[in-house]
């Protein structure tokens, strides 16, 4: 990478190939770890090493140790997908350090973290995962693994018929992280050590007591005295996570560049971030809450909040983008009609089912939303958010049409995010253009779709996304209304629609 330079304010800039012995010759103006990076251990093994987890935990993590504590919490990076054999190898070629470009019009900032020491091997059956985390420094195993991603039957239990879970369940080797945890935690009792904490950062609402659950339920096939023992000694802790955290492209890279780095996978984000966590932790944990998060007896208002405001949000706005071509969330908030449509069904349909929490009002809260949706500098997808539809609306979207026909109360607007979702999953663009596959299940959402065309009921008769509501009058007649106006005269003229009735 000698060849390669870049300009910032006019000078040529040689780039830097990001590694523990290039820190002392990166640019000044670059933010970098003061603490020691040989005398880290590490504490924590972290599944799922997206860029999500740097720009978050890891990111907390790294504060403390700036502040000169938490030197024995350092993170371990660990994966089972083709992905994160990818990710290893970019992050071990520059020593697991990370490059964080924090995009805010009114403080940018570029700083690279170290908490991460290590990259265990990605390999079948997880044995280096399972050592790591049967190792007894190892005190919390944490995850982003999508929200998707908990083996969860639609009656909310552990999905044992899943093949994967049948696999794990009879023994050997694990496929799944689940079944690694499992797999290290009846090492950890063997050898007469303690549980670890189990600490999920995706978004599920109540994530701590869905690992539980996957975690009790898949060691109860397995081994019932160890489903107790696990139950009893382990924690898991639920946690409500938020940070804007765009997928990285070539675009990324090279801003990044541009700020005199090389480095193969670095993260951009906004300068907002959240945390809120149970203090529910069986062998310590890092003094997070001195770094900005907050501990909780009870996170469920404010995971209540973020969920059906900020990710039921990014729904009511991806859907219709993708459908009329709009590239961005920002792009979105910046077309009048659906930033309108997005903040009255957020005021008038979500709000009245969401309680204020300590510092902030479902209204005001709203209102930072919209701000941090419009900042032009997060190139923040449509594709991205709108990905995993199956996960997603279910647990963002329809928990709060099932609030609203309890009360009698409206979800028209709510009833549109529906027929939008549905319209984009036809797989063309209003331009005629092509909608790839963006869902685990896209090709049975395709087929629902389709059959919508003939019956707009076809779409909602599927039962592992709407259970209940597929047998609710008021809830089918208003999709199948929007759905018919959606096809018939366009996504923008349904969504005019819908606010003129509403002005």
């Amino acid at each position: 990478m000698d060849e390669l330079t870049a300009r910032t304010n006019g000078r040529a800039r040689t780039p830097f190939a990001l590694t523990r012995t290039s820190l002392a010759s990166l640019p000044v103006d670059i933010l970098r770890p003061t603490y020691a990076l040989p005398e880290l251990s590490p504490g924590i093994v972290h599944i799922g090493v997206g860029n999500f987890h740097r720009a978050h935990m890891a990111w907390y993590t790294h504060r403390l140790m700036q502040d000169g504590g938490a030197t024995d919490w350092a993170i371990l990076g660990a994966g089972a997908r083709p992905y994160d054999a990818v990710m290893r190898e970019k992050l071990l070629a520059q020593d697991c350090l990370t490059t964080l470009l924090q995009l805010d019009p009114d403080e940018s900032r570029v700083e690279v973290t170290g908490t991460m020491v290590h990259y265990l091997p990605v390999a079948e059956g997880h044995a280096p995962m399972i050592a790591a985390m049967a190792d007894p420094r190892t005190r919390i195993v944490s995850m982003t693994v999508t929200e998707g991603g908990y083996y969860c039957s639609a009656e909310g239990t552990l999905d044992v018929d899943h093949p994967d879970i049948r696999h794990d369940a009879a023994g050997g080797p694990p496929r799944t992280v689940f079944g690694a945890m499992v797999a290290a935690l009846r090492l950890r009792r063997d050898l007469g050590h303690g549980a670890f904490t189990g600490l999920s950062c995706d978004n599920l609402q109540g994530n701590g007591d869905v690992l539980r659950l996957t975690l009790v339920g898949l060691a109860e096939e397995q081994d019932p005295d160890l489903a107790r023992w696990i139950d009893d000694t382990a924690s898991f802790p639920n946690s409500m996570v938020d940070c804007i955290v765009p997928a990285t492209g070539p675009r990324e890279i090279e801003m990044v560049r541009d700020k005199g780095i090389w480095d193969r996978a670095p993260v951009t984000h906004e300068r907002f971030r959240q945390w809120v966590i149970e203090d529910d932790f069986a062998a310590g944990r890092p003094d997070w809450d001195a770094a900005g998060a907050t501990f909780a007896s009870d996170v469920a208002p404010y995971e209540h909040m973020k969920l059906r405001l900020l990710n039921a949000g990014h729904q009511i706005l991806a859907n219709p983008g993708e459908v009329l071509s709009l590239p961005t969330i920002a792009d979105c908030m910046a077309d009048p009609e659906i930033s309108g449509y997005f903040r009255h069904v957020l005021r008038t349909e979500v709000a009245p089912h969401v309680e204020s929490v300590p510092g902030t009002t479902p209204m005001d809260y709203i209102s930072t939303i919209s701000g941090r949706f419009a900042n032009p500098l997060i190139h923040d997808t449509v594709r991205r958010v709108a990905f995993d539809g199956s996960s997603r609306h279910p647990g963002f979207v329809l928990p709060t049409i099932r609030d609203a026909l309890a009360v009698g109360a409206p979800l028209g607007g709510l009833a549109l995010v529906e027929a939008l979702w549905c319209r984009m999953c036809e797989g063309t663009r209003e331009d005629g253009s092509t909608i790839e596959p963006n869902d685990p299940h896209w090709e049975k959402r395709h087929r629902a779709a389709l059959a919508s065309r003939d019956d707009p009921r076809a779409w909602i008769a599927q039962v592992d996304i709407y259970d209940d509501l597929r047998q609710s009058e008021t809830f089918t007649t208003s999709f199948a209304a929007h759905l018919d106006r959606v096809r018939s005269d366009g996504a923008r003229a349904a969504i005019r629609g819908y606010l003129g009735a509403n002005a």
